[in-house]
């Protein structure tokens, strides 16, 4: 899987899911980095079918409403330190990945991974 990793999340992430095999790139990583809109992190999920990982709310309403982006990972596990939400990223992967397999919406919070839309 492609993902994009957005401004408020550790850029730590994309070398965890590059462990696993995905290819990952972190919004500091772009042209205009932290600073990259949403619009443009939208359309970099369209078009290269990439999984957008945001804390951001404004990327559930637009997928919900408008299907972007592409598909959506949305943190909901409130402040943690980068190391306690890394390790819940990586031990959590498997179901990550079979989620985004069958949904386009998938929340992960402190207990679990919940598959939405």
């Amino acid at each position: 899987m492609k993902f994009v990793v957005d401004a408020h999340l550790p850029r730590r992430l994309c070398g965890i899911l590059s462990s696993h095999g995905h290819e990952a790139v972190h919004t500091l990583d772009l042209p205009a980095g932290n600073a990259t809109s949403d619009e443009v992190i939208n359309r970099i999920s369209l078009d290269d079918l990439r999984v957008v990982i945001s804390k951001d709310t404004d990327f559930f309403f637009s997928h919900t409403l408008h299907g972007r982006p592409w598909k959506l990972l949305l943190v909901k596990t409130g402040n943690m330190s980068t190391r306690d939400l890394c390790a819940l990223l990586e031990r959590n992967l498997p179901a990550i990945e079979a989620a985004l397999e069958s949904y386009t919406l998938v929340e992960i919070d402190r207990l679990a991974v919940k598959p939405v839309a």
